[in-house]
């Protein structure tokens, strides 16, 4: 693979992603905090390069300030969005690509969530960047979209290849997956995945990355045939307790 992507836990649940080249070289995707993002660097050489940003929520920019005063990281973001991120050095467009590390990004539309929100697709390292459009199991709040939107953003990530890692803003696996087999009881692929992800938390590891070919059999919101039937899940989740 061309680059790897790490996890680094953030606040109470999120995850920004530390991606690394083979020649050492470093890019983080939304960094919540800017402190845990600079251990890992410190740890992996002090160096950081690149951050990429897939919508504005303090929650995936708050530690870009920090970031970019420590190591003078290039920021890249949403030009559709530019007016809310922070400075940005390349705004980009969905339908463009993006030099990641010597890697090609392909920036995503993927609206619902917000609007503006964008997705980094990196094909020779089969990961996708996707903030919080596309979670394990689970899909982003329509906080400023629509399920027309979000339907159309994960019918695009569902056309990704299989093995494509969803790399995703937040630890909400379990949490979706109770919600999920209410949706799906007798899907098996959803109870091999739920069981996979319990396995996971008690070994004290993330659930993530996970992948769009476990997604496309398991995440009652990628499966949703319709619009419709999006809106009415999103709808039972947000009032899921």
């Amino acid at each position: 693979m061309a680059l790897t992507a790490t996890p680094i836990p953030c606040l109470s649940d999120n995850y920004a992603w530390l991606l690394r080249a083979a020649d050492g070289r470093l890019a983080v995707c939304d960094p919540a905090e800017d402190a845990p993002v600079a251990k890992a660097v410190e740890a992996m050489g002090g160096k950081l390069d690149l951050i990429l940003l897939t919508h504005h929520h303090g929650d995936h920019v708050a530690g870009v300030p920090g970031l970019v005063a420590r190591y003078g990281a290039k920021v890249v973001g949403a030009a559709a969005d530019r007016h809310r991120l922070p400075p940005l050095d390349q705004a980009v467009s969905p339908g463009e690509t993006v030099d990641v590390l010597g890697s090609k990004a392909a920036v995503l539309a993927s609206d619902g969530h917000t609007r503006g929100h964008i997705a980094f697709h990196i094909a020779d390292s089969q990961i996708l960047l996707c903030g919080d459009t596309l979670f394990s199991l689970g899909c982003g709040r329509l906080l400023e979209g629509t399920a027309e939107q979000m339907f159309a953003s994960l019918a695009a990530l569902a056309a990704l290849p299989g093995e494509t890692l969803v790399c995703c803003g937040h630890e909400y696996t379990e949490s979706n997956a109770r919600f999920a087999i209410t949706v799906e009881p007798n899907n098996a692929a959803l109870k091999a995945r739920i069981a996979e992800a319990q396995a996971q938390r008690a070994a004290g590891k993330p659930t993530l990355p996970s992948t769009i070919a476990s997604e496309r059999a398991a995440n009652p919101f990628m499966r949703a045939p319709d619009i419709a039937t999006l809106a009415r899940i999103r709808a039972g989740k947000d009032s899921f307790r």
